[in-house]
């Protein structure tokens, strides 16, 4: 591969100390995950310093070589040599998946602990997965408080002061709901000990939480006349912009969240039906809706002009390479190295087109757009129970908080002041 990409100059590369004889395979490796063959030159030119860095820290031969070495070899800021910087964060995990050159280390007692812990979840409570990694992620940093690695008698010896500092740490940089999280994460943690004989019941009780009041805070919407004009802001002549129009106006449509958006495959979408399979992560039931002809010009505009640009490449490349893989799923990266999109993806995406856009959206999240989508039906006339159904809510009450944002209905059923208040008002006021 490297003798057609640098036909004069490749044995500069197969020649290099340590990383050289590798070099061939990962540049086949790099075109398999998607890269163009101008992005794998890019990655060659910054190879010879990165053996540079090596030879400097004394590395002798690739079987010697450490990931904290290889790491240590990229600059601290990014911008200073970013090719460099890819290439140290790629053959990293080339040398991991590929090669099985960085051995993975036993896991230690807290990494036991959390795991263990994080089946009961999944087995017996019957969490989801995401909701596993936010209990997963809070129990893993109350242990590292408590020190558990050092003495994992730790949690025996547990007492109310060691849940009011754990609280106490971690609070400043938590929102009241936030923290409540914390608490109930903490709290589910504690009950598990209990079971298993750990602790000795009723510590779960003594934590306190912070108050978060039902409704305080108004759902985040935006006017129905901004998602029009964001959606119009998009630019749609490249393969990007494709994608997220149509991502964004499934959302603006039909209220879709952002993790659903993303697991939504090819098979999902039911052309001769005209309607739509919305897999549901919270209540793990799909929910089936009307495809319309706007949202289904907009996903056959993609997957023609914008998700099959994926497979084809640059330039045509003189040597064989196997393709890269096939997904499924409905939406892709279409940066290297491609892959499925997560839901922070869709998040990074829509605070760069509303900047783009030059519109006054005060939300960082994408999730404002599900908020403006209820209450454009709420005005629109429909009933709470269709609204609801659409929404994918389970009860009743989920839908209802969206009724505190229809302040002109909520005027013609205010109940008028009696007249000897009235009458007080008035006169107070003068």
């Amino acid at each position: 591969m490297l003798l057609d990409l640098f036909p004069k100059f490749h044995r500069r590369y197969t020649s290099l100390p340590i990383i050289g004889p590798t070099l061939d395979g990962y540049g086949t490796w790099l075109l398999k995950q998607g890269y163009s063959t101008d992005r794998v030159r890019e990655h060659f030119r910054a190879a010879r310093r990165l053996a540079r860095q090596l030879e400097q820290r004394h590395v002798r031969s690739l079987t010697k070589l450490t990931r904290s070495q290889l790491r240590a070899c990229a600059p601290t800021d990014s911008q200073e040599d970013p090719n460099l910087v890819a290439l140290v964060r790629r053959l990293d995990k080339y040398f991991d998946t590929e090669l099985s050159l960085f051995p993975k280390p036993a896991p230690s007692l807290l990494e036991q602990r959390v795991t263990a812990y994080t089946t009961y979840l999944e087995q017996v409570r019957g969490f989801t997965h995401s909701t596993c990694t936010y209990h997963r992620r809070t129990v893993t940093e109350f242990l590292t408080h408590l020190g558990y690695e050092r003495s994992p008698t730790c949690l025996a010896a547990l007492t109310r002061r060691d849940l009011e500092a754990f609280l106490c740490a971690v609070g400043p940089r938590q929102t009241r709901g936030s923290l409540q999280h914390v608490v109930s994460h903490l709290r589910a943690f504690l009950r598990f000990l209990v079971s298993t004989g750990e602790i000795p019941q009723g510590l779960e009780t003594q934590i306190d939480t912070p108050r978060v009041y039902r409704g305080e805070q108004l759902p985040r919407a935006l006017p129905w006349e901004t998602v029009r004009a964001l959606l119009k802001a998009i630019d749609r002549t490249t393969p990007m912009g494709r994608r997220d129009y149509a991502i964004f106006l499934l959302i603006a449509t039909y209220g879709l969240r952002a993790c659903e958006v993303v697991t939504l495959t090819l098979d999902d979408v039911e052309w001769r039906a005209a309607r739509l399979r919305i897999p549901q992560r919270k209540t793990r039931n799909s929910l089936w809706l009307p495809l319309t002809d706007e949202v289904g010009a907009a996903v056959h505009d993609y997957l023609r002009h914008g998700r099959a640009a994926l497979a084809v490449r640059r330039k045509p490349l003189p040597f064989q390479v196997a393709p890269p893989r096939c997904y499924r799923e409905l939406f892709l990266r279409h940066r290297t190295p491609i892959g499925v999109l997560k839901p922070t993806a869709i998040t990074e995406v829509f605070q760069a087109w509303s900047k783009r856009s030059g519109l006054a959206i005060p939300f960082q999240g994408v999730h404002c757009l599900r908020h403006s989508y209820a209450l454009y039906l709420l005005r629109s006339g429909l009933s709470l129970k269709t609204i609801g159904d659409l929404l994918g809510h389970r009860t009743f009450e989920s839908t209802c908080v969206y009724l505190r944002l229809a302040v002109d209905d909520l005027r013609e059923v205010a109940l008028d002041l009696p007249s000897e208040i009235d009458r007080c008002a008035t006169e107070v006021a003068s």
